[in-house]
């Protein structure tokens, strides 16, 4: 069976295309849209006009895409943005209207459960517990689980987007906001403290978006061959220098980083910060990077029916 998935993010719009059967899935195509749902209105609960419009525009060239290669069966969500948006269902509506295109508004531990099984499908976790961790422009999925089963699971609308309006008031970011974005993390994220100390994970699977483009930075300064592969290098140390190299250069110095792309090159200091803050708060022996994300994760879970 030939199938579209497409993941409306608050920060990129993803399509992706598959041939799916009982044995799993082979990727035919991936294209990625930094659509920015969620840029000036998300903190307030709504989607701009200017967002709209941006996701119009995205969605006709998928369903021309689609048209071209012929598949029909076509499964598109929407996270963070939209489902806590005021206007999120109507501008489902306008989607569909213009492409006939239908788009499920998912929960956040819907979300969480796709990047799991994601995840899941880029790398053997083993017995051992791993947390997973999923950093959108909306919100931030956290999973604790190993190949078996999921311990604990939650969605923290504090993502990348919502971070960079009401945190990085300059660039590059000054201490004083890195200090208040630690002091916002301990305070918000304390369900996730308390997971912590309850399951210890030792592992900590970073999943797509940032943790894709720190890999690609890895890669590109260690002249290994960038591939699209379900797992690709990373490790702690090279985290620990990317992390000051990154607060400490304002947005012109980050483009000009190898690896660096434009459709993360705004997120990415408040991301690093998030990434930064669990590190400090619990010891990780490791990092890995997973490719696959919530649409691999959807791609699985069709597998399994």
């Amino acid at each position: 069976m030939r199938v579209a998935i497409i993941d409306m993010g608050t920060n990129t719009f993803h399509l992706l295309m598959a041939e799916v059967d009982a044995e799993g899935f082979s990727i035919t195509y991936r294209e990625k849209v930094p659509v920015k749902i969620g840029m000036g209105g998300i903190n307030h609960g709504y989607i701009t006009e200017a967002g709209i419009d941006r996701a119009l525009i995205a969605m006709r060239s998928f369903k021309k895409t689609l048209q071209e290669v012929g598949i029909e069966k076509v499964w598109a969500f929407g996270t963070s943005a939209l489902r806590n948006a005021r206007n999120g269902e109507e501008v489902v509506r306008k989607i569909e209207a213009e492409t006939g295109i239908q788009t499920q508004i998912i929960s956040g531990l819907k979300e969480a459960e796709y990047i799991y099984k994601g995840a899941l499908a880029a790398i053997k976790m083993g017995l051992e517990k791993s947390l997973i961790v999923d950093i959108g422009g909306g919100s931030v999925e956290f999973i604790i689980g190993n190949e078996q089963e999921i311990f604990w699971s939650h969605s923290f609308e504090i993502g990348g987007q919502r971070l960079l309006e009401r945190f990085q008031k300059h660039d590059p970011i000054r201490r004083d906001e890195i200090t208040s974005l630690f002091d916002f993390f301990s305070i918000e994220l304390q369900q996730l403290l308390d997971a912590l100390k309850t399951h210890q994970p030792n592992l900590l699977i970073g999943s797509s978006g940032t943790f894709d483009t720190l890999s690609d930075m890895y890669c590109m300064r260690n002249d290994i061959p960038l591939k699209d592969l379900p797992e690709t290098p990373f490790n702690m140390d090279a985290f620990t220098d990317m992390y000051e190299e990154l607060v400490a250069k304002d947005r012109a110095a980050r483009m000009q980083i190898a690896g660096m792309i434009e459709m993360r090159v705004d997120m990415i200091v408040v991301a690093c910060c998030l990434i930064q803050f669990l590190l400090s708060i619990h010891p990780f022996r490791q990092i890995r990077v997973s490719s696959y994300s919530l649409k691999e994760g959807v791609l699985a879970s069709l597998t399994e029916k």
